[in-house]
């Protein structure tokens, strides 16, 4: 009777301790990445955008966001703090449980490849630099060379754009807008 008793008790936890983990880890691998071609480095090829969601729970999430050419060589990762578009979010959002958190985390990562992020050329023949350009020269390279370019959101009114630079063989903010 010990015995059964003791199998009882061990069998109890272990199904405890498997159901008390966060639903969050439950993230199908589907809603974890996104992959999309578009030409970036090259204008006549395809170069790789891969945003995937890392971590388990929203505080220690993170939204990595890479490029990588035709040559399987990176040229540009950024690591999105998801605890920073949270707390960017909240006073707009009701953000306030953890499924609601993951839920917008989710929607983050889906729309990041929205086709309005996508600029194609980066920059136009009649647009001009201004305060929230941080290299001029770029810019004119940019205008130059007509590549493309790509626009994500770092929060609510923070945007980033970034182009190819030839020149400097990296890729590079061209355009930051709007922190107050």
């Amino acid at each position: 009777m010990k015995r059964l008793c003791a199998a009882f008790f061990i069998l109890s936890l272990y199904l405890i301790s498997c159901n008390s983990g966060s639903k969050t880890s439950d993230i199908p691998a589907q809603d974890r990445s996104k992959v999309v071609l578009h030409s970036f480095t090259d204008t006549t090829k395809q170069d790789t955008f891969k945003i995937e969601l890392l971590g388990k729970k929203p505080k220690e999430m993170e939204l990595r966001f890479t490029i990588t050419p035709a040559n399987g060589i990176p040229v540009y990762t950024k690591v999105i703090r998801a605890s920073s578009l949270l707390d960017n979010y909240k006073e707009s959002v009701d953000l306030g449980k953890e499924k609601k958190q993951i839920a917008f985390i989710k929607e983050e990562l889906q729309l990041f490849f929205a086709e309005e992020n996508f600029l194609d050329p980066a920059v136009t023949a009649t647009e001009e630099p201004d305060k929230n350009t941080p290299d001029k020269n770029f810019f004119a390279e940019l205008k130059r060379s007509g590549v493309n370019g790509f626009q994500y959101r770092l929060g609510k009114e923070i945007k980033l754009y970034i182009a190819w630079s030839a020149q400097e063989k990296k890729v590079k903010p061209y355009y930051e807008c709007c922190r107050q």
